[in-house]
């Protein structure tokens, strides 16, 4: 089963990566680097080519004569872009998205979490959507797993884990969430100290170092997984935090 599994996953997943220029060939042109992946897929006869390049570039909101643009006379949204549409080339059910709109200005990555937003919709995709700003996490996901030092602490619908965030850790990331309301304050006791190595984790729970609610119990033993419907935490506190 699994093995056959994670070999069909491999076929039917893309990535888009965070730096969108280190992304692509500066050598290709943008139809080239698209090309390449139809060719190595077999996805579409290869007289269709050409015609398909077309498609993914309008798909992701680029105009067809950009394919003959090598990508260093791109902007870091238009590379992104092509990103987009050499994932798409893949015809995957599933996208992966690795802090893909972190190197790009603030103005631009309203764009693109738009666009995912509506590919997702109109191509029925899971997108997979490595994070740290939250506010986009907000507005692009339907859940949200939190991770401390490479453990799930949280889990769950985003609107529940926003509200209601069960975990200390969980809570202190959304509470440093820049607001437009000028008249929020800042956390008074924003989270303190630095995450330790990941090759000398704390003893029991990673994140008691860290944490204002740790009891005595929490440097030794590993916390409990507590299960709200849809929503699970790592933890020893009982109560929403927020």
């Amino acid at each position: 089963g699994s093995a056959i599994d994670i070999a069909r996953l491999r076929h039917e997943t893309a990535m888009i990566f965070q730096d969108p220029y280190a992304a692509l060939n500066p050598r290709h042109s943008i139809g080239e680097i698209i090309a390449e992946v139809l060719r190595v897929q077999r996805k579409v006869a290869a007289q269709q080519i050409p015609d398909r390049v077309n498609e993914l570039l309008e798909l992701v909101g680029l105009r067809p004569e950009l394919a003959s643009r090598k990508p260093g006379s791109l902007s870091g949204g238009q590379c992104q872009r092509v990103g987009i549409a050499r994932a798409l080339a893949v015809e995957p059910r599933l996208i992966i998205a690795d802090e893909c709109v972190a190197a790009l200005d603030v103005s631009i990555q309203g764009q693109i979490i738009n666009l995912l937003l509506e590919l997702q919709q109109r191509m029925n995709l899971a997108i997979l959507f490595i994070a740290h700003d939250l506010a986009i996490v907000r507005r692009l996901c339907d859940r949200v797993a939190v991770m401390y030092l490479g453990k799930i602490v949280e889990e769950g619908p985003v609107e529940a884990v926003f509200t209601t965030p069960r975990h200390p850790y969980t809570a202190a990331l959304i509470q440093a969430i820049p607001e437009i309301d000028p008249h929020r304050p800042l956390p008074a006791q924003p989270l303190p100290g630095e995450p330790p190595s990941p090759l000398n984790l704390p003893t029991g729970c990673a994140f008691h170092p860290r944490c204002r609610y740790a009891r005595a119990m929490c440097s030794s033993v590993l916390p409990p997984t507590h299960f709200l419907h849809e929503h699970r935490y790592s933890c020893v506190l009982e109560d929403p935090l927020l």
